[in-house]
This record gives C-alpha cells, sequence and structure tokens, in this order.
C-alpha cells in the first residue's frame, strides 16, 4: 500500500498495551530512500527524549482508523536506549537501539533491509544475521526538513518537493510529491528517488537529468489520484525507467512476505 507521509502526520501509534504517542516526523537513510524511524510525540508520557520507532515493529497501518500498530509495549520502549529530543541519531546509538530489540541491522548487507528487500519478521530465523554483511554508511534525514526543498533540472528549477509517497511494508519512498505550481500555472508531479542525479543538503536542492519540458509533459498527479499499478507503470514508461516492482529480488521478496502475512 502506497501511502503520503503528510496523512500518515499525526496518527496514533498503538502499543501492546497502550497509545504510544503521534506521528511526528519520518528518518530516512539517503542511500535506499527507505523509512528507518518514527518519531513519536509522546506528549507528556517521555517528554525529555526522542523516542523512535523503527519499522520493525510496525505491523499495520489502519487509515480509516488513523493508527499504526506497534507490535512493542510501554514497558519496552520506555526502556529503549534513551536520545535526547536536541541530538541527532548517532552511529552508536543505532547500534545500541538494535541490539536492545534484538533486530537484524538494515546497514550490514546490500538490500534495504540489510540481507532482505523486505523486513525481516522471523526472529527465530533472522537471529545472527548481521554477521558477514558488508556495511554501507548510512545519513539520516528527517522527511519535515527535506519537505520544500527546491527541485532543479537541466534548464533551471521547476519546484519544489512538497510530500513523499511510501510503500509501507517495505517503508521505501517510491516517489516525491514534486508541486510545479511556483515555476509555472502547472501541476503536481511524482519523481522516484532512483532518477535523482544529486541531492545537495546543504543548500537544500534536489537535481534531476531532465528538462523542464520532460517535467512539464509527465503524468500529472492529483490529490484525487489512485496510485494504482496502470498509473505506474504508465509513469514510468513515460521517464523510460524499470518499475521497482520489476527487479526480481523485490519481486520474490515481496511474495515471501505476502506469504508471511497470510500465516
Amino acid at each position: 500500500m502506497l501511502d503520503k507521509i503528510k496523512v500518515l502526520t499525526g496518527f496514533t501509534l498503538r502499543g501492546r498495551d497502550g497509545e504510544v504517542g503521534t506521528v511526528e516526523d519520518f528518518y530516512f537513510d539517503d542511500h535506499h530512500w527507505t523509512i528507518r524511524y518514527l518519531v513519536a510525540d509522546t506528549g507528556n508520557w517521555l517528554a525529555d527524549r526522542q523516542v523512535l520507532i523503527s519499522p520493525h515493529a510496525l505491523t499495520a497501518v489502519h487509515k480509516e482508523k488513523r493508527f499504526i500498530a506497534v507490535d512493542l509495549t510501554m514497558k519496552q520502549i520506555e526502556g529503549s536506549p534513551s536520545l535526547n529530543s536536541d541530538k541527532p541519531v548517532s552511529r552508536q546509538y543505532e547500534e545500541d537501539y538494535y541490539g536492545y530489540y534484538g533486530w537484524p541491522t538494515y546497514w550490514s548487507g546490500p538490500f534495504t533491509w540489510g540481507a532482505s528487500s523486505y523486513i525481516p519478521r522471523d526472529s527465530e530465523r533472522n537471529r545472527g544475521s548481521n554477521a558477514g554483511g558488508k556495511a554501507w554508511d548510512r545519513h539520516l534525514r528527517s522527511a519535515c526538513t527535506v519537505t520544500g526543498y527546491d527541485l532543479h533540472v537541466s534548464d533551471g528549477e521547476i519546484g519544489h518537493v512538497e510530500d513523499f509517497v511510501v510503500d509501507d511494508v517495505t517503508w521505501t519512498i517510491r516517489y516525491l510529491i514534486v508541486d510545479t505550481r511556483n515555476w509555472w500555472p502547472g501541476k503536481k508531479v511524482l519523481i522516484s528517488p532512483q532518477w535523482i542525479e544529486n541531492v545537495s543538503w546543504d543548500d537544500s536542492k534536489v537535481s534531476l537529468k531532465l528538462s523542464r519540458d520532460a517535467v512539464k509533459r509527465s503524468p500529472e498527479y492529483t490529490e484525487e489520484s489512485l496510485l494504482t499499478r496502470e498509473y505506474e507503470i504508465g509513469l514510468h514508461r513515460y521517464y523510460d525507467r524499470q518499475g521497482y516492482w520489476e527487479d526480481s529480488a523485490d519481486a520474490r521478496d515481496a511474495l515471501s512476505a505476502r506469504k508471511a502475512s497470510s500465516v
């Protein structure tokens, strides 16, 4: 299921034994463009620290009731490694965090979630799966911060990042929603992170190897648009790009994920 981050922001996070808080922000890595943590606003419960929830703990997104199910108790979350709200997420913190919960680390393999394109759900099978993987250097970015970044193409600026579309199975960002209306009386379009040439995090700028005209003629995205596979196929054909669903490893893991969820 594809969801917009702005829609998910504000959803209640429901743990095994009560409400943990509400979704305040999302941290994603700039390598796989995948959500690594939901930032929870816990109100007065754990007010002196930043509470992060990994997608490893997320079991379902309930859009109609506006909540996300979290497979953790409040005691587990309270006992997790503490992170001051004004401090960035360090490598040491992530190692302590994943060690505390006993989850395989996402940075210890070549795929989106380390050894797999999908989140490992079998804890017994995946114990020790961190061993032997080639680690990559991850850098986390805030979705709230990146929203508003300028988008540049080969012949100038075309608009800004308005939102993100995320896959709530892999928690991978599939598209950036780009608003071009500050450039011409235009429209909103979708751009895959895979089509990005460069991101200047210091200059708050995203660059593409495309022309203004190419973006102008691309399939329009509206708030009423349904992100069906038919729409995605048309979008990828327009840009002459292979769909993420066509990747053999991704497709294989998707089948495994569906089988696991049906058990």
